[in-house]
């Protein structure tokens, strides 16, 4: 089966923390943190629509200004959440620049600015062609532990400590819809936009009896009529859903343990910080980041099926190896709890 999400850090284990979540057959991504995004290219930048970001020190959040760049006087909204405090520091980053000539654009690029609290979300719009003024008042929702709730999936988070707040996140597809692409070619369809509409059709619980058109070809001029049930049992398998995770710079406590394995539980794969190594565990404490050890610890008790490391001290490089075995062993070990 071919999962929907397909993950991958954009950066090093010694760079910043930067997860780029593209979707099958979407042209469409996400991300989890914003730090330096240089190596991402301008083709898969103009698929993000979400980023998620766990805290605003700079090395997850200095590609906010490489982000807004690219899309200056595009057709785009853009949908940003962060932890307390991220309303003003995105102004800040806007206040920085002189906008005299973005009235002269002519698309419409919003920002949607979200700032997370114990209790409540907070959002607001900004407009590049009103120079990025927020005239419009904030809107607050009480904040239930989901960012984003959207048909095919949703985005959770957790409040974690960091002597900052941070932020965990996981990505949940309710179910995944796989399609057999030697299916498609019998009945003489092709991969396109009308894959989306089929998805969100079924996900939306939408009348198995009614018609459902495909349209696609040059300018999608060929077109199809099918009874929605009767091509979803022809081009689909419908398997339980894909979970990400994504954990970074918090201190080892309850409290966050806690949190995190409530967040990454049983999740496909996990991405967390192993920033040291368990004989600099005092070290790790000071600088309120997870010791491989410990996020090893952590995978093995969210029973997630698979983890990747990152955001490595430069103290150790050259030793990776040291700090991927480490975890694995406890995470290993835990399993068996």
């Amino acid at each position: 089966m071919r999962p929907s999400f397909h993950p991958r850090l954009v950066n090093g284990p010694f760079d910043d923390p930067v997860l780029f979540i593209p979707f099958l057959f979407e042209k469409r991504a996400i991300m989890f943190d914003l730090g330096d995004i240089h190596s991402l290219s301008a083709r898969d930048i103009l698929k993000i629509t979400h980023v998620f970001i766990t805290h605003t020190h700079m090395d997850h959040f200095i590609g906010f200004d490489s982000l807004i760049r690219l899309l200056l006087g595009r057709e785009k909204d853009l949908y940003l959440f962060g932890p307390e405090g991220f309303i003003k520091n995105v102004e800040g980053k806007l206040s920085g620049y002189s906008w005299n000539l973005v009235n002269e654009y002519k698309n419409r690029f919003v920002l949607h600015v979200t700032e997370v609290n114990n209790e409540q979300t907070i959002t607001k719009k900004y407009y590049c062609n009103e120079k990025f003024k927020s005239k419009e008042p904030y809107v607050s929702k009480p904040f239930d532990g989901v960012l984003l709730r959207e048909p095919t999936l949703t985005v959770f988070s957790e409040i974690l400590d960091h002597k900052v707040f941070c932020l965990g996140f996981a990505i949940k597809e309710h179910f995944h819809i796989n399609i057999k692409k030697d299916s498609l070619s019998s009945l003489g369809l092709e991969i396109g936009p009308w894959l989306k509409e089929f998805k969100e059709a079924v996900f939306n619980n939408k009348n198995l009896d009614s018609i459902f058109e495909v349209s696609y070809g040059r300018e999608q001029k060929i077109k199809k009529k099918f009874i929605l049930g009767e091509l979803a049992d022809k081009i689909a398998i419908i398997t339980p859903g894909q979970k990400i995770a994504y954990i970074t710079d918090c201190i080892y406590s309850p409290f966050n343990i806690k949190k995190i394995i409530k967040l990454s539980k049983d999740a496909d794969h996990l991405f967390i910080e192993a920033s040291f190594l368990e004989n600099d565990k005092e070290l790790a404490k000071m600088k309120n980041h997870l010791t491989a050890w410990q996020s090893g610890h952590i995978a093995g008790l969210s029973k997630v099926k698979g983890f990747t490391l990152f955001h490595f001290s430069p103290r150790y490089t050259g030793e990776e190896y040291l700090i991927k075995k480490e975890a694995k062993e406890s995470y290993d070990a835990a399993l068996k709890e």
